[in-house]
Order: structure tokens, then sequence, then C-alpha cells
């Protein structure tokens, strides 16, 4: 029996979704017994190591089965140049996401992650890009400083530049759009929403919850609970109900 599948694929911020109060977590609990929802998270990766990824971690086959995905990147692309090896420029930011390669450095897997979805079947509204979060510049800092023993590498008003990239590729692209970066600044203290001032805390999980479960609910309401509620089985022959 082969399910539904929803796609997240994304850095940290996707690969810690199913942590305590996470919202991949919430996203799979709402989607219960309809779809199942796959991890394909890569912590500290940038958009130009995920599209290389993408075949092998989401192949061809299995994109039969997908109804919806997230993108959900940029975060480490928007890494400052001078101190970020994550960091990616804006525009191949931009081709990353959506357009042809044109780099030196092709390979027969190296093709933009929206196109990638696309030619495996989904719409365009089977797409959701997800912009980066905001970024607390002096959380941030401090965590670096004490995680790593260097001053931050990430400033809000860069990452909301690679947001607004990303929008307007979604936008291109007509996928769906969920903008983080702008949704949570409209909350005067938005900064709760980041745990160390780049990852969510378990506030800001239930704020992507908030938008993410009402996208995805809306592209996955004609999908049917899978096999019948136990209230509706023959108890004198359950095989009549569970094997039609």
């Amino acid at each position: 029996m082969a399910w539904p599948k929803v796609v997240l694929f994304g850095d940290s911020i996707t690969q810690f979704s199913f942590e305590e109060g996470g919202w991949g977590a919430s996203l799979a609990n709402t989607l219960q017994r309809k779809c199942d929802v796959v991890m394909r998270g890569f912590s500290g990766y940038n958009t130009r190591w995920a599209k290389l990824i993408l075949e092998r971690c989401v192949p061809k086959e299995m994109l039969s089965e997908v109804v919806m995905a997230t993108v959900f990147l940029g975060a480490n692309d928007a890494g400052l140049k001078e101190s970020s090896v994550q960091f990616v420029p804006l525009e191949d930011y931009r081709e990353n996401l959506k357009s042809p390669v044109t780099d030196q450095c092709v390979f027969f897997w190296n093709q933009a992650i929206v196109k990638y979805f696309q030619e495996g079947g989904l719409k365009p509204s089977q797409i959701i890009l997800i912009t980066p979060p905001p970024t607390d510049d002096l959380a941030w800092d401090f965590a670096c400083r004490e995680k790593y023993g260097s001053p931050g590498n990430r400033l809000n008003a860069n990452t909301g530049k690679y947001a607004d990239v990303c929008s307007s590729v979604a936008q291109e692209a007509k996928t769906g759009l969920l903008d983080l970066w702008k949704l949570m600044q409209e909350d005067k203290s938005w900064k709760r929403f980041l745990s160390d001032g780049l990852h969510f805390s378990v506030e800001g999980s239930k704020f992507v919850s908030k938008h993410l479960n009402q996208m995805v609910l809306a592209g996955t309401e004609h999908l049917p609970m899978i096999l019948p509620d136990w209230k509706d089985i023959d108890v004198s022959c359950p095989e009549k109900s569970l094997y039609k």
C-alpha cells in the first residue's frame, strides 16, 4: 500500500523539526492516517549543496507518491561572505531554487530545486517555498561565540534580502509561499520565536505550524483517511471492511 507523502526539504531548521514541540512533528500529527511526512533536513546545508543531494534524498520514483513538498532553505546561504563558508550569492541562491544551472560544475543531478519537483510531476501549487526566518543578530552572535568561539556570521537585514528573493521565486514559479521573515516580524516580540537567534524555539515552531498546517491541509483535503475507522469495521467479518 503506497501512502501519499509530504516531503520537507531543507537545512537544520527542517532537520530539527521533529524535536519535541517541532513544526514537522505537528504537521505529521495533523496529517495522521492521510499522509506520511518525510523529513529531509540537513544541518548547515545551503542551496548549492542541497540541490546536489536532492535526487538521492527524494528519488524520482518517490515523486509519484508526493502530494506536497516544502523547500525551506536560505538561512545558511545568507551567511556573511567574509565569515561563512556556507555563503551563497543572492543570484546563485535564486538560480539554485528555480533557474537552470549556469555554473561550470555541472552534473546531471545539479538542477534547480523547484524545477526538480515540477519535472517529477508536482504542480506549482503542491510546492511551498518557505523564506528564511528573521535572525536575532545579538542572540546569534552570543551563540556563535559560545559554540564556536567566533563572532556571529548572520545579520537580519542581509537575511531579509534572501527572503525577498525566495518570495520572488515563488511568485515567478507560482508556488505556494510562507514568508516567515515578514510574518514573524509583524509580532513585536518576534525574538521569542528563536532559541539561539537562528533556530526555532517551541513558540517559533508553533508559529510555523499555525501557518503551514493550514496551507498543507488545503492541499491535501481531497485525500481520504487511509483504511476505515474502527467503528466502521464489520466486526462479524472484518475482512469485508479491511480488504476492500
